[in-house]
């Protein structure tokens, strides 16, 4: 009998994970709670709960050679660096060649994954599930592919910056920042120089009135 292998999340994780169930013979199905693939590379105005999100510049800081997928170059066409939109392309084309869309089920949240009462005899997993139509269902797996990514809960530690409550702008996280524009002729503090923080700094640098 064919193993049923429950893929959660359809990034560029979960889809690796269904072409590779796919090529071992096994039958995966994947959930996503969203409305399409993509994951953490699909740019969206108004970030979501529990879920990723970047701001319209982000362009990606490896290399199309190094971060292509083995099995499927990227086009030669595409730039070294790619812009957000361009990386969805890739991940569009990867699915279709690979006909791996037909194994998700969009709009679909997973509620819990437990071992079945008979785990130590079966392996198997129980995976309660919401549908698209707001109704609960119960499947039964032989494994479990967990492929939701890490970069879902903004990490704010307000504690850190005594007199916060009382300070009059406005503070948020990177998750939150989508354009510049927002913040023209304004004085902004950015806390943090790692990829984001750097690229917002040099960003905000071109239209606002001073940047820290």
């Amino acid at each position: 009998m064919v193993q049923r292998v429950c893929v959660i999340g359809g990034g560029s994780s979960g889809l690796t994970s269904i072409k590779s169930c796919l090529e071992e013979g096994l039958e995966p199905t994947c959930f996503e709670s969203s409305d399409d693939i993509g994951g953490l590379w699909r740019f969206k105005e108004n970030p979501e709960a529990d879920r990723a999100s970047i701001y319209s510049s982000v362009i990606i800081n490896t290399s199309k050679e190094m971060m292509c997928f083995s099995d499927f170059p990227i086009p030669a066409n595409f730039p070294n660096y790619m812009h957000n939109s361009l990386i969805m392309d890739y991940f569009r084309m990867y699915a279709e060649h690979f006909k791996l869309t037909k194994h998700i089920r969009f709009r679909t949240k997973v509620l819990q994954v437990n071992p079945r009462s008979d785990f130590s005899q079966s392996g198997q997993w129980d995976v309660d599930i919401e549908n698209e139509k707001g109704e609960t269902e119960r499947h039964i797996f032989d494994a479990v592919m967990i492929c939701i990514g890490h970069h879902c809960h903004p990490n704010l530690p307000l504690h850190d910056f005594p007199g916060i409550d009382t300070f009059d702008g406005q503070y948020f996280h990177s998750r939150d920042y989508k354009t510049a524009e927002d913040w023209r002729g304004k004085r902004v503090v950015v806390v943090g120089i790692g990829n984001s923080g750097g690229d917002i700094a040099v960003e905000l640098s071109r239209v606002t009135k001073q940047v820290q």
